[in-house]
């Protein structure tokens, strides 16, 4: 990947210097498809681009690149939408297009522009005028167009001759704009006093201090001229403090990012003029920090001064104000931006407004069937955060969350109120959050003591919680805007990481790895072999590495949960309950309390109590559902009193829909993989027979990953006594269909030869078995030869060379030649008339055999040829069989970069 940055400026012609700019196109071309044209004037600020390989781990770095690239800048709220839509572009470039992929990020002042162009520009986008709609939102394919319209802003496809370049624009989130304060008419008497004309110095500071900036108000306010001031300190200038009691310094006060207040300036007449200032700390676009201060005289202060915000305690007394806001006077101001924060103030004001020992918010699912715990005060602990509840837990008017309730001792009504078992609350009023009449949510506060609240207190909180219903339900969908964004980043890149693998253990440490610490604190895989088998522990991860032989000991010890195939996530009990026995014995055995001798603390204990708190929260089961069958479970957990939220189930469950298809082919595969290779093997002879007096060895390498077996053979077997058969041979193609004949052939040769028929004959036979499957039937090149160890310490050989590379005979004195004649190959005529050569060796010499795998490697248009092989061959003179195998094996692989894409063989017979 190659990557460029350059800070400002107009981003540069990406055409290559020398050609031509596009010519205008038929109008029916398609120049420019684009959901916006108007004309695109944004001064671009700052480029990143990057260029990426046409191959699928490119994908997950040009995500990579985007996210650092916007966060980089300071876009964080956009990166999830641009990671996704830079995602999909760059698959279809990489993948589908075939070609690399250069992506550029243009930053502007209204947004972010993202590029991403193929080399591949024939291939045109088809699309003809609106946008399809998606039929199926999970089908895996044609869905970055689409994904375009529905995130961006704005996007579009621009052709040109070389490239096709795809953008989509993203506007940066709109800030809210509004009024901050305002104050009622006033009398013009009452009116601040200000001179004929206000003037407001503005100043700025560097980051040493030191005055950049002076304008011609503050020339006029102080009395001295730019060229005076700038590069001097403001401490030289400031009489500081002015105003009593203020103990922060200037330069302690120029470092921070906002500041108001009041002190004085030494004029150039020497006295000190009283001003009020505020400052704000900013940054320019190198980075470079600074202060910029605006500054009036004292007695004009409302010119710059915030107005005050009332107190929350003052806030109840002037409730009755015209002008007083109710949100503000409940949650007091300003408001919080996140809704946690808007939350957990709400209940801690409903507690306090009503007296209450506690309260709780709950807010609606959405499909308002339960309410989930997101805020709570004054209760035991946390444990009840994401807790669901029904709505209706009980007929009547006290068991529904759609109308406020009353209840004064909740002893009289037991579980009336879920949320409230066992925490010592007596009395309860409760009401409902709605948004147009549509239940968002429940607000409630309970005391200790029964007979507290009436309908009195009920209207009050009610009317509380209509003030800030639609605030909460605001803050709340914006919330889950931004789960659901981040939730498609999430799913993508786990897509990608799943389809990269097809090892099963591989798979399986993906899937705990991705939900392990993102969705769950600890997680565990069953796998189901068959249907016949039962589920079965195969992985088990914790965030915290050293809790996991605790968790995979209780959960091995724990009866597995039933491979339930109804989608969803299901509570499972079991785990929690081990855990807590077991913590319950821990501690027993520690106290001497289990019949036997006390002992003192053990250091069993803590790992006991620790495996107990990690697994004692929520735990959740999802099936992992392949092909309309169960092929194992999903298992994950909290630590103690902890729940999921139902955002985060949902994400679980597709995350599961996923990791179940990756991990079903990754078995799949694995089983082909295991009976290909078994098949494979038995093609191959099982060892090399010992003959005296001969050396044998053998090199084979079959093209194709997983490929154990192709279209080379070879073969070196006994025939009779002192007589060994030998054949080195290729089938047409490579692949099982080649590894089919070449179990033939080989299996053939044996019988045949050791019927007792000779060379020729063997081969003729050979020849019509090839032409009888037909159809299935490959030619075949075939090397076939006798041999026999001489009393004289040489051996001599009978060959048939059938259309095969010849045999190279080397001497002791070096010298190189031929040891055969060509022959017709096998299976295309019926009638061959074949004949055999005899050929002695003598003590040293070596005869070597090989397929056209090793003749014909290629680097570019150079081959290494039956003269290469030769030239090799004079050099291995005085090397064992062995040997002389390896070196032509490494010669052939060095004489190209590419790996080989055909079968090879070498066979090396050498006489001692």
């Amino acid at each position: 990947m190659t990557t460029g940055l350059i800070p400002g400026g107009q981003p540069p012609d990406p055409r290559p210097a020398g050609t031509r700019p596009p010519q205008p196109r038929h109008p029916d071309d398609r120049e420019a498809l684009s959901a916006d044209d108007r004309p695109r004037s944004s001064v671009i600020t700052a480029r990143a681009a990057a260029s990426f390989e046409p191959a699928g781990r490119s994908v997950a770095t040009a995500r990579a690149f985007v996210r650092d690239t916007l966060q980089g800048w300071g876009f964080a709220d956009i990166v999830d939408d641009a990671v996704v839509l830079t995602s999909e572009l760059v698959t279809n470039a990489v993948i589908h297009a075939g070609t690399h992929a250069d992506v550029l990020c243009l930053r502007s002042d209204d947004g972010v522009r993202v590029e991403v162009a193929d080399r591949y520009p024939e291939r045109e986008i088809p699309l003809q005028g609106a946008l399809p709609a998606m039929s199926n939102p999970d089908r895996e394919g044609g869905r970055g167009l689409q994904l375009c319209a529905a995130i961006a802003g704005r996007w579009g496809v621009e052709y040109t001759p070389t490239h096709k370049n795809v953008w989509f624009q993203i506007a940066l989130p709109e800030r809210a704009v509004g009024t901050r304060a305002a104050g009622p008419a006033l009398p013009v008497g009452l009116l601040p006093l200000a001179d004929s004309r206000v003037r407001v110095a503005v100043v700025q500071i560097d980051r040493t201090g030191s005055i950049s900036a002076w304008n011609e108000d503050a020339e006029d306010i102080f009395g001295y001229p730019a060229d005076q001031v700038i590069g001097k300190p403001l401490t030289d200038l400031a009489a500081w403090p002015h105003t009593p009691g203020t103990a922060t310094g200037i330069a302690e006060a120029l470092q921070l990012s906002r500041w108001e207040g009041s002190y004085g300036i030494r004029g150039a007449d020497g006295r000190v003029t009283p001003v009020y200032a505020s400052h704000l700390r900013v940054r320019d676009t190198g980075g470079e920090p600074s202060t910029v201060c605006l500054l009036v005289r004292d007695h004009e202060r409302a010119v710059l001064q915030t107005p005050a915000r009332v107190p929350a305690g003052d806030a109840a007394t002037s409730s009755d104000s015209p002008n007083t806001d109710p949100f503000e006077v409940f949650i007091g101001s300003p408001a919080p931006d996140d809704l946690d924060g808007l939350l957990q103030r709400t209940v801690e004001r409903a507690r306090d407004m009503l007296d209450a020992d506690a309260a709780f918010l709950l807010l609606a699912t959405d499909d308002e069937t339960e309410l989930e715990v997101r805020a709570s005060t004054g209760l035991p602990s946390t444990r009840q955060r994401f807790a669901r509840v029904p709505v209706e837990a009980g007929p009547g008017r006290y068991g529904s969350a759609r109308m406020p309730a009353v209840h004064e001792d909740l002893t009289a009504v037991p579980g009336a109120v879920p949320l409230l078992n066992g925490t010592g609350m007596r009395a309860v009023v409760t009401v409902p959050l709605k948004v147009e009449g549509r239940l968002t949510g429940s607000l409630g506060v309970a005391s200790e003591s029964p007979g507290r609240y009436s309908n009195e207190e009920a209207l009050r909180l009610q009317f509380a919680a209509d003030r800030i219903a639609l605030a909460v339900e605001s803050a709340r969908l914006g919330e889950l805007e931004r789960l659901r964004r981040g939730s498609l980043s999430f799913l993508v890149e786990a897509s990608d990481l799943l389809a990269g693998t097809l090892d099963r253990d591989q798979t399986l440490a993906l899937m705990a790895q991705m939900t392990v610490p993102t969705l769950a604190t600890w997680c565990a895989v069953y796998t189901i072999a068959d249907q016949a088998s039962d589920p079965y522990l195969s992985y088990v991860l914790h965030e915290d590495e050293e809790l996991i032989d605790g968790i995979k000991s209780l959960l091995s010890k724990t009866a597995p949960p039933d491979p339930v195939p109804t989608p969803g996530a299901r509570v499972w009990t079991a785990p929690g309950q081990a855990a807590h026995e077991a913590a319950l014995r821990s501690s027993m055995r520690s106290l001497g309390l289990a019949g036997g001798p006390a002992h003192p603390v053990s250091s069993g204990i803590g790992p006991t109590l620790a495996t107990a708190s990690a697994v004692g929260g929520e735990t959740v089961v999802l099936p992992l559902v392949a092909r309309n069958r169960v092929i194992g479970m999903l298992t994950l957990g909290k630590p103690t009193d902890e729940h999921f939220r139902q955002e985060i189930l949902e994400l679980a469950e597709d995350l599961s829909r996923r990791a179940a298809l990756a991990l079903d082919n990754a078995r799949l595969y694995s089983e082909r993989t295991a009976i290909s290779q078994a098949l494979q093997r038995s093609l191959l002879p099982p060892g090399l027979p010992e003959i005296d007096g001969v050396e044998v060895d053998v090199i084979y390498r079959a093209a194709g990953e997983g490929n154990e077996v192709g279209g080379d053979f070879y073969d070196v077997f006994p025939i009779s006594d002192g007589a060994y058969g030998f054949a080195i041979g290729d089938v047409c193609g490579t692949g099982p269909n080649a590894a089919a004949v070449t179990g033939l052939a080989r299996h053939a040769l044996r019988l045949l030869a050791r019927e007792g028929l000779s060379g020729p004959a063997v081969l003729e036979r050979l020849n019509s078995a090839i032409l009888d499957e037909g159809a299935r039937s490959r030619f075949l090149t075939l090397l076939y030869g006798e041999l026999r160890p001489q009393e004289d310490g040489s051996a001599e050989l009978k060959v048939v060379c059938a259309g095969h590379p010849l045999p190279l005979r080397l001497r002791q004195d070096g010298t190189v030649e031929p040891a055969a004649e060509p022959q017709p190959l096998l299976g295309v005529i019926e009638d061959l008339e074949l004949y055999e050569q005899t050929v002695t060796l003598d003590p040293g010499d070596v005869l070597l055999c090989v397929t056209d795998g090793v003749t014909e490697r290629r680097e570019g248009s150079r081959m290494l040829g039956d003269d290469g092989l030769a030239d090799v061959l004079t050099t291995c003179t005085g090397l064992t069989a062995g040997a002389v195998a390896a070196r032509i094996m490494r010669a052939v692989e060095r004489f190209a970069s590419d790996a080989p894409s055909d079968d090879m063989a070498i066979l090396a017979m050498r006489v001692a």
